[in-house]
């Protein structure tokens, strides 16, 4: 299975559903990451919040670090789960394999 390609993936419900869950995280580190970089251009106009402000964009930079990192992580758990049912398919108590 190659990393990034929707083509190459039999998903299943469990699959289709740690999927979606890991697409919500990286939406919420989308939004917390924007929401942090607009406060803290805020707080940067004034002389007595500038520390805040640049805390906002600490905070938010490592919410855009944690985007890739986010989707990286699905992938390889996405990868791992497709070789633990191709293995699981050749047990022979396990169910019959369905693909190659």
């Amino acid at each position: 299975m190659r990393l990034f390609d929707p083509r190459a993936r039999q998903v299943t419900a469990q699959q289709a559903r740690r999927y979606a869950m890991f697409e919500i995280l990286h939406t919420i580190a989308d939004v917390l990451a924007a929401l942090l970089f607009v406060v803290g251009s805020i707080l940067f106009f004034f002389e007595q919040t500038q520390f805040a402000g640049t805390v906002c964009f600490l905070v938010g930079s490592l919410f855009f670090a944690a985007k890739p990192s986010i989707r990286i992580i699905r992938e390889l758990w996405l990868a791992r789960s497709h070789k633990v049912d191709r293995l699981a398919g050749r047990a022979p108590e396990g169910p019959p394999m369905t693909d190659g």
